[in-house]
């Protein structure tokens, strides 16, 4: 396998951390604290750039925050700064690690997102009668900081750029508790070995697609399954029997523990595509896609909410409305006409 060598100078330089600047400050450009990094841009990117030559640059703090939409999740908010270094290092490193990712993997990765992913799912749900889902249990608070390291190591071979990786992970606050024992652990494995790459960060959604990289090839690979997608930590392999996708869940879960990961049981089952399956926030069949009723109670509930909120003059008819046309930009990739003229007059009575 090509590793990379001679990374650094491509990262470390001024006009690649203009443009993590520029990349960084989307949509976030009057916030206080890239407002304070911006009224000296020039002096702040010099700065930046000497730490990072000479070694002293040193991650901040995060600030985390919990978000219960659908469920309880802790999200965290590194230093600006940061943020400006994360996408000075994934303006590099991030080709060179895609460039060996199947073509069904689709988070975070140009071209590609939750649509193109439902529009596979549909394409294989019309061809297979079976599918199994599977997800995996605390995927980031679970990831192993020792295998990402040595995985890194796989495919970059430039000590400065390896550095400044091993930096982001160390620096990483800790996630949700989650203990776990494989195979070889004593009792105090779990205790010493460091794990969790923070949900939020430009650089924890690329390793995180890398982390599960050979997992992708395994099942397409080894096992043979063409029909089979990703999206995070979510997949889905299709069969035409049970029986042979149970097999291959456990074939799954097998490979998982050497990267010290686990199937969450519960949310691992095998469906009939014919029924109808919950993907990424839609109910896909093999002709038609909807909306799941859980996502249209929270839709239902979050509008009165909004609604009187704006009548009370708390927020503007401009973060209504901006409100609105999220859900209905997300409603309208499923066939639900009929279902968003309900909700448009149960909302404004027309």
């Amino acid at each position: 396998m090509k590793t990379h060598k001679n990374l650094w100078p491509a990262i470390a330089n001024f006009q690649n951390l203009l443009v993590a600047a520029q990349k960084a400050q989307r949509g976030k450009r009057l916030q206080p604290n890239v407002a304070r990094f911006n009224v000296d841009l020039e002096h702040n990117l010099i700065q930046l750039l000497a730490e990072l030559n000479d070694g002293s640059y040193r991650p901040g703090v995060y600030r985390s925050f919990h978000i219960f939409d659908p469920k309880p999740r802790m999200i965290s908010a590194a230093p600006y700064r940061d943020r400006v270094v994360h996408h000075a290092l994934c303006n590099v490193i991030t080709p060179m690690l895609e460039k060996t990712m199947i073509a069904d993997s689709y988070a975070n990765r140009e071209g590609k997102g939750t649509h193109p992913a439902v529009e596979r799912f549909r394409k294989y749900s019309r061809l297979y009668p079976f599918v199994l889902k599977c997800d995996i249990k605390k995927f980031f608070p679970s990831i192993d900081h020792e295998i990402l390291k040595l995985e890194l190591r796989r495919k970059i071979a430039c000590s400065r750029t390896l550095s400044l990786c091993d930096r982001i992970i160390d620096n990483s606050n800790p996630q949700e508790p989650h203990v776990a024992w494989f195979p070889g652990d004593d009792l105090f494995t779990p205790m010493y070995r460091r794990r969790g790459l923070p949900i939020g960060n430009l650089t924890s959604q690329l390793w995180g697609n890398f982390y599960l990289d050979r997992l992708d090839h395994f099942i397409k690979e080894k096992l043979g399954r063409r029909a089979y997608l990703r999206y995070v930590d979510d997949f889905v392999v299709f069969g035409h029997s049970k029986a042979e996708l149970w097999e291959v869940k456990r074939q799954i879960a097998d490979f998982l523990q050497n990267y010290r990961l686990l199937l969450h049981e519960r949310k691992s089952r095998v469906y009939r595509t014919g029924e109808g399956v919950t993907f990424l926030g839609y109910r896909v069949f093999p002709h038609f896609t909807l909306l799941p009723s859980a996502n249209v109670r929270r839709f239902r509930k979050r509008t009165r909410r909004k609604l009187k909120e704006y009548w009370n003059g708390k927020i503007s008819a401009q973060n209504f409305t901006a409100s609105l046309r999220g859900w209905e930009g997300h409603a309208l990739r499923a066939d639900t006409w009929r279902l968003r003229m309900k909700l448009r007059k149960e909302i404004f009575g027309k």
